[in-house]
């Protein structure tokens, strides 16, 4: 355990209320709260992105702090995050008087489980260790005589349609995929988890190992739905050693802020570590190994809808522009500091080359800048000079053992030149028009699905009101689309919105992608992630309960919607959702517009 130790003569001086306090050991930042006598105390840092607390001006009481970093809000009395609502619980130090009068703050320090068995690093030949980066989070490591690689999207969008690949992998990637002995795929997400890219794996090489972590929500949760045959899936414990052969050994770690979904990985090979974390907040309880022979991580920025889709109130352009450059610059600047405290001896960023490329999006893509990783490799290297620094080219490889020998041997090997770095088309059609081939599904000509499709999600008992309105391209609701409110405080569909006090959001959905992600029982974030909605609310509060629902923890078993059919006549007699202010869409005029066809 870890603690901070107050001399009696600081004990006497807490006021009562909120104290901020810092340990002169390590540096580290407390909150302490007095009331009535009684003491309460937590880290200074938020459980959202690790932000630093500061006092809340608009806190009247004295028992809210407010983070630096996106304003989120803590009742430090009752240690509940009340920005955004029924979010997050602070967890709280002991607080151990001492004899003397004084007290200790404690803290129970995370176990490093990488240092279980620990191996001494042993002399890498030139060529034993070659790491290759092929796209985006999608890496090739060649371990001794072993291939692995990471998080393979190499084909295909992600996010419905929203996310399309920025860097053209090398011609034979997928080839390298079916020759892999081992995959790691660190998250569902589907720039990470692509089923277009599995589907192509899977015709050749059903039986290939592949590895995840033991998420609450598994996460192949989807493999049947997506009629992908992949027979070789292990699903393993967080912080255990998996020996693949004698030298070479992985470990995957859990995400602190979101355990049910993030991964990341440790990689030894001859005791050499490689340290990947992917898309993780906080991973491992922002426990990680120093001084790792190669760290990669995420840096861009931009993986969500917030705020370039919403609209009203603050959400002016300029306003817009203005947060999303300081966000950027945020991250930037605390992945840096990531980079320098963990003095990894070289840095890789990726995991953020997409683009939103479909003309559609032309909006999203100008508005919705991202770090590059030229900048943020510049700003390590005045930082911390000695971490040598990569910014990978698609077919770029890394010898490991060289850049360990010196640095002035030259250890990156960049493609050709005359390579082509950059995809210029997409196959836009062949992916869009599968998503609205859902729009003409016999459900949607019957409005009860409404009622059974948000039965299935089972979110209730929460003062929200939506409205949900179907789209074209453009964002123009569509005229025969449907158009309702939903009141999740007891599951009605009303024609009008309650006369009770009640947050309100308005989503607007393209209706493709919205019915494809009903159909198929998906997660929001199709839609949110994926920058296929425009959203608006009142008052403009972000209704985590919600939307962590819908974008993680919707049943992992489908709507059956063959019953739903069988039972249409029954259903609608008995239990007609009302407010819907037409039957069903114009299909053949939308898809007309749309330029696609339906089979």
């Amino acid at each position: 355990a870890g603690s901070i130790s107050l001399l009696q003569l600081a004990v006497f001086s807490l006021k009562d209320g909120i104290n901020f306090k810092k340990s002169p050991d390590d540096g580290k930042c407390y909150i302490i709260y007095k009331e009535n006598g009684e003491l309460k105390a937590c880290k200074n840092q938020c459980k959202h992105q690790g932000g630093l607390f500061i006092k809340d001006i608009e806190d009247l009481d004295g028992r809210t702090v407010r983070c630096t970093k996106h304003y989120w809000k803590l009742n430090v009395s009752t240690m509940q995050y009340v920005n955004p609502p029924d979010s997050f619980t602070q967890d709280e130090l002991d607080v151990v008087m001492t004899d003397e009068g004084g007290l200790q703050l404690v803290e129970v320090i995370v176990w490093d489980p990488w240092l279980a068995d620990p191996q001494d690093p042993q002399e890498l030949q030139e060529g034993e260790v070659t790491v290759t980066y092929l796209t985006h989070a999608c890496m090739e490591l060649q371990l001794g005589g072993k291939k692995m690689i990471f998080d393979p999207w190499l084909t295909g969008p992600a996010f419905a349609r929203g996310w399309w690949l920025l860097h053209e992998p090398p011609a034979d990637s997928m080839e390298r995929l079916c020759m892999a002995d081992l995959i790691y795929i660190s998250h569902m997400h589907s720039d990470h988890l692509s089923y277009p890219t599995l589907k192509s794996l899977s015709a050749t090489r059903p039986d290939v190992p592949i590895y995840v972590g033991d998420t609450s929500r598994p996460v192949f949760w989807m493999l049947e739905k997506r009629q992908v045959q992949l027979t070789n899936i292990n699903v393993v414990p967080f912080g255990i050693w998996q020996n693949i052969d004698e030298h070479l050994r992985f470990m995957i770690l859990k995400d602190e802020v979101h355990p049910e979904l993030d991964t990341c990985i440790i990689v030894e090979y001859k005791g050499h570590m490689i340290l990947n974390t992917v898309d993780c907040t906080r991973p491992n309880y922002g426990r990680l190994p120093h001084n790792v022979d190669l760290m990669m991580s995420d840096f861009a920025g931009g993986a969500s809808g917030f705020p370039m889709t919403f609209s009203g109130g603050k959400y002016t352009e300029s306003w817009k522009a203005d947060f999303i450059k300081n966000e950027r610059k945020k991250l930037m600047n605390y992945k840096a500091q990531l980079v320098k405290s963990l003095q990894p001896k070289i840095y890789c960023p990726f995991a953020g080359y997409f683009v939103e490329a479909h003309p559609s999006d032309r909006y999203i893509k100008e508005t919705n800048t991202k770090n590059k990783a030229e900048e943020l490799n510049a700003l390590i290297k005045k930082s911390a000079p000695g971490i040598t620094t990569w910014t990978p080219k698609p077919g770029a490889v890394l010898d490991l053992a060289l850049a360990l020998m010196s640095p002035s041997r030259k250890a990156i090997t960049d493609p050709p030149s005359g390579t082509n770095i950059y995809k210029d088309s997409w196959d836009f059609d062949l992916y869009v028009d599968e998503l609205n081939r859902a729009i003409t599904a016999e459900i949607f000509k019957h409005k009860s699905w409404i009622q059974f499709y948000y039965i299935w999600a089972g979110f209730k008992n929460y003062n929200l009101v939506v409205r949900v309105i179907e789209t074209d391209e453009d964002f123009i609701p569509i005229a025969n689309g449907y158009n309702y409110l939903v009141d999740f405080m007891d599951l009605s569909f009303p024609t009008q919105r309650p006369t009770r006090e009640h947050p309100y959001e308005e989503i607007k959905n393209r209706i493709g992608v919205m019915r494809h992600v009903v159909k198929n029982g998906l997660l929001w974030d199709d839609l949110y992630i994926g920058f296929q909605n425009r959203l608006s609310r009142e008052p403009d509060v972000y209704h985590h309960r919600f939307w962590n629902h819908f974008q993680t923890e919707l049943p992992v078993t489908g709507p059956d919607w063959d019953l739903f059919l069988q039972q249409v006549p029954s259903y609608q007699r008995s239990a007609e959702p009302q407010g819907i202010q037409t039957e069903s869409v114009s299909a053949s005029t939308f898809l007309e517009k749309a330029d696609c066809t339906v089979s």
